[in-house]
């Protein structure tokens, strides 16, 4: 199995049924069966976090937490080496800050980028995207 890093679009498109839902459940089935950890910065996990809360209140906060705890999902600390990356990245790119953890780290581990956020396109010549429709 491919390595694979999530953007917090990713995350979300399943937790609220959007578009995508079954590429990312998918994705987790085959991480489980495979015992390969599926990555998100500690950045996006944020952004996943307090959209589950806006939307969901404490119950959705608990439902991302619980998710995270019992799925091969592991949320990467930031440090100073992806820090500087982000930083290099969103400049050159012009992404959200978010966003360039997310390709730092994706680029870090020379992995698949799962995402919706077109704003990925600007490093799509850079980092391999899987663009959830």
């Amino acid at each position: 199995m491919k390595t694979t890093v999530l953007d917090a679009s990713a995350m979300l498109a399943m937790f609220f049924g959007q578009p995508g839902v079954e590429t990312m459940r998918e994705l987790f089935h085959k991480a489980s069966e495979a015992d390969h950890p599926v990555f998100i910065s500690a950045v996006n996990w944020a952004e996943v976090l307090y959209k589950m809360e806006r939307k969901h209140g404490s119950a959705g906060l608990e439902t991302a937490r619980q998710f995270e705890r019992t799925t091969p999902l592991e949320t990467v600390p930031v440090d100073r080496e992806q820090a500087e990356a982000a930083a290099l990245l969103k400049n050159e790119y012009d992404l959200g800050l978010a966003d360039a953890f997310c390709a730092a780290l994706a680029k870090h581990k020379k992995a698949e980028l799962v995402t919706a956020d077109h704003e990925f396109k600007a490093v799509e010549k850079e980092i391999k995207i899987n663009w959830l429709k």
